[in-house]
């Protein structure tokens, strides 16, 4: 999904008497919560500026913004200034400068909570009127054969809440089931990566989450995609959905499925408690966290396991930015490294995949694109997962391509078009546009 691209035109209400969905607004009309339009970006990073030259970019690309550079601005290892970690209530606002949601009273009692990524709260959808893509979706399928770049055309270009809008609007104007229609008329890959974007990336979570656990063994890649490095708030919104789908939680599903080790890790983690990012460091903490993450791995014959977990459990990804670089200057070896060295299996990319999306998560999801395509064959199943996934945000898929250019020196497109052929092809080349 390009940044460039033109805003959609707005959509005009519905006629009188015309089934009204939850009123939202699409995140570039006005009147839509400026928290739910920051949800699509990454929050402002408290490191340093990017070492990456300034200025306009060349044409046809821009500038990969980098990863955070060194520690967070005022932060020191001796006597760090009073006032760069200030221990009363947050500043008024909510965490990323949004008009804080919050009565007044709530500011002092914590940091506040993280809200829910657009798509992630159940029934939220876009306002207007969405008959006409409804009606073209049904031509696209009616009659003998099928339309495929009609429905590429119409479903690529919508976001969460839009997608959610249409789906309901198909039900209620043509009185047929959108996921239905599509999923008899389309196969292969091509079908998987539509149902997943009819589904929205909430439900889609949840159908990814059931199906890292279900069967013989654990998809434990899908599994790490879907549980680790979330929000509170949209992992929440997981549990909770998941449970009402499934008549059982999801912590016990895992509980069932994982081993020991691990086991203990995604239960932490399934808590939902991690600290918020509006929470301001305290640099006593951050050192103590270096320590103890030292003195249970490199200073121990047998790793202390539960302790490493707790630390990555319980951290926010600004705070385990911060204990990375506390890490790195004490011991002089940086954290991932260290990580490498002393775990293995799927503990060891468990903890990875946590730290990693906290140094840099658009080089972490270019990367990790990259492993569905490098080797022999194409780890489709993957790939559509993982394109869907960054497709929904445009601010973090216009990182995660220039990110791509800057560790591999080509272009996510062309490599995706490489790896892909047919309809198939056209629909990731179109979510990644």
């Amino acid at each position: 999904m390009n940044q460039n691209r033109p805003p959609y035109p707005p959509q005009q209400g519905p006629p009188q008497g015309y089934p009204q969905p939850p009123p939202m607004t699409h995140p570039n009309q006005p009147g839509y919560p400026q928290h739910q339009q920051q949800q699509f970006m990454q929050p402002p990073s408290p490191y340093g500026q990017p070492p990456y030259p300034q200025g306009p970019p060349p044409p046809g690309q821009g500038f990969y913004q980098g990863p955070p550079q060194g520690p967070p601005q005022g932060y020191h290892h001796h006597a760090p200034p009073p006032q760069a970690y200030q221990q009363g209530p947050p500043p008024p606002g909510g965490p990323y400068g949004a008009p804080s949601p919050y009565p007044p009273q709530a500011q002092f009692q914590g940091p506040p909570p993280s809200l829910p990524s657009p798509g992630y709260v159940p029934g939220q959808q876009a306002i207007g009127d969405f008959r006409a893509q409804a009606d073209q979706l049904r031509r696209a399928m009616k009659g003998f054969g099928t339309d495929q770049k009609a429905l590429i055309q119409v479903l690529a270009k919508l976001d969460p809440l839009q997608m959610s809008a249409v789906r309901s609007t198909y039900t209620q104007h043509i009185q047929r089931d959108l996921y239905k229609d599509i999923k008899s008329e389309t196969s292969g890959y091509f079908r998987q990566g539509l149902l997943a974007l009819i589904d929205g990336p909430l439900r889609h979570d949840v159908t990814c989450a059931r199906d890292s656990i279900e069967g013989v063994g654990t998809k434990e890649w899908l599994l790490n995609d879907v549980v680790l490095s979330r929000s509170n708030a949209d992992l929440t919104s997981i549990k909770s959905v998941y449970e009402r789908t499934h008549q059982h939680t999801l912590q016990k599903d895992v509980e069932g499925d994982l081993s020991f080790k691990t086991l203990g890790l995604f239960s932490m983690v399934l808590r939902a408690t991690r600290h918020e990012e509006s929470a301001p460091l305290d640099p006593t903490i951050i050192e103590a966290e270096a320590k103890s993450l030292h003195g249970a791995t490199a200073a121990r014959v047998v790793n202390n396991v539960e302790e490493v977990c707790g630390i990555f459990a319980r951290a926010s990804d600004n705070e385990l930015r911060a204990i990375n670089h506390a890490f790195s200057t004490r011991y002089n070896i940086q954290l991932d490294k260290h990580i490498e060295k002393e775990f293995s299996g799927h503990m060891k990319d468990a903890l990875l995949h946590m730290l990693r999306t906290a140094l840099d998560p658009a080089m972490h999801d270019a990367e990790q694109l990259e492993d569905c395509m490098k080797g022999m064959g194409t780890k489709d199943e993957r790939l559509v997962i993982r394109v869907v996934r960054v497709h929904w945000n445009p601010q973090h898929l216009d990182q995660v391509k220039r990110a791509y250019r800057v560790r591999y020196g080509k272009d996510l497109i062309d490599r995706v078009r490489g790896e892909t052929s047919g309809d198939y092809q056209r629909l990731m080349v179109a979510l990644l546009a």
